[in-house]
């Protein structure tokens, strides 16, 4: 969600925003107890099946496996190439008209896999394309088009309302994965030839590809020669205690260049140190005799606007269009904008910060005099911190990572 700097107050209605917070303080109940389902520990039990219903959307007729792609180059309406057009902001209330398309053949593919956005009904989400995974892929990944092939699988995600019951099972997330993976393996084996890859994640879209990583591209060196890189947000990767590697992975260090290719970006943002009870940047997060409790670990937190380490400026790039579903009331809506698109440069500095067993990315405002642009707010409470805007307030500098890192690929 937005907040204005003008009256303090969220760019929702009050009944939207009562709303929100209600949906928050759910879901916040549901993901406490299970969001490392990743190690694949039960975190409840539901009356509901975790059997999802049929898929309704065919896979599309020049795709030669089951998989059901909401993005993939040569498909008609991919939201992933969607209009980049972008009104630029500047602080003084003047902006600009930035044009922006996707690329005609570029040399890297992205592999990108959407957070928990749907609203349907059961605990897995079938494989129909709702306009919830639609505004999520122009929203988180249709940028990324500027420099790579976007791949992005619909899966059989856990949804919203699984989670704010606190309905999430083991045998829920390894029937998400399961899509995942397949969809994964129907892309080596039909579309990358060869090609180098930047996966790309956010919250449960980054669970599944820890996963993914750890299990069929950390430990096996064919395949692991093609990442080009790991954009792993807002979903805990960990590391050996001060260290750049280990915990996750053991062959996948932390990006600190942007030259440096075969390694992981991962960072959770606050605008306030997070609480003991956070959601992210903890490596005490998970249940008694998960694979993080009692090891040697923390959670990597590596700022995409100085990979090196200090304070960078970071990039927020959002789309205008407002969110369908349970999350719009989170999210908000920002200032009219004649494009699609609306950037808000110098907005934002960011730091890696450390403190009471936690990493996180410290997300802080610039206070520029007079500057009215709206602000992110934590419209799902301190322990979320910013999660909802991980992805956007640095997209920018993620674009522009992802644009380098293919370079120093591709020599």
């Amino acid at each position: 969600m937005m907040r204005s700097r003008r009256h303090g107050r969220t760019g929702v209605r009050s009944n939207e925003a009562s709303t929100g917070r209600r949906i928050g303080r759910s879901i916040l109940i549901g993901v406490v107890l299970c969001l490392i389902t990743v190690v694949g520990i039960s975190c409840g039990d539901s009356s509901e099946s975790t059997t999802p219903e049929p898929a309704t959307t065919a896979s599309p007729s020049a795709a030669p496996s089951n998989t059901v792609w909401l993005c993939r180059p040569g498909l008609a309406d991919n939201p992933c190439e969607s209009d980049l057009t972008t009104t630029v902001v500047a602080a003084d209330g003047t902006s600009t008209t930035e044009s922006a398309t996707p690329a005609e053949d570029p040399p890297i593919d992205c592999f990108y896999v959407y957070p928990t956005v749907s609203g349907q009904e059961t605990v897995n989400a079938n494989l129909q394309i709702d306009p919830e995974e639609i505004q999520i892929a122009i929203n988180q990944a249709a940028r990324f088009s500027q420099v790579c092939k976007v791949y992005a699988p619909t899966y059989r995600q856990f949804t919203l309302k699984a989670i704010s019951t606190g309905g999430t099972t083991a045998a829920a997330f390894d029937l998400a994965y399961g899509d995942v993976l397949s969809a994964w393996q129907d892309y080596l084996a039909h579309y990358n030839n060869g090609r180098g890859v930047v996966l790309i994640g956010h919250s449960q879209g980054t669970m599944m590809l820890i996963r993914l990583v750890a299990s069929e591209i950390d430990p096996n060196p064919s395949v692991l020669r093609r990442l080009v890189s790991a954009l792993l947000i807002g979903g805990n990767v960990t590391v050996a205690a001060g260290k750049d590697i280990g915990g996750a992975f053991q062959n996948i260090p932390a990006c600190r260049s942007a030259d440096q290719t075969g390694c992981v970006v991962a960072y959770s943002s606050f605008n306030q140190p997070p609480p003991p009870d956070t959601m992210f940047g903890g490596a005490h997060i998970g249940p008694p005799g998960s694979e993080q409790a009692g090891k040697n670990v923390e959670v990597l937190c590596v700022n995409p606007a100085s990979l090196s380490g200090g304070t960078g400026a970071l990039q927020p790039y959002y789309a205008t269009a407002p969110f369908p579903g349970m999350l719009g009331a989170l999210l908000g809506t920002l200032p009219p904008s004649p494009t699609p698109w609306v950037a808000y440069p110098g907005l934002y500095t960011a730091h890696c910060e450390s403190s009471g067993g936690a990493n996180w990315l410290q997300i802080d405002t610039t206070n520029i005099a007079g500057d009215q642009r709206p602000v992110a707010a934590q419209s799902m409470g301190p322990a979320w911190g910013l999660h909802l805007h991980d992805i956007n307030i640095a997209l920018g500098n993620l674009v522009d990572l992802v644009r380098q890192q293919a370079g120093a690929f591709s020599e």
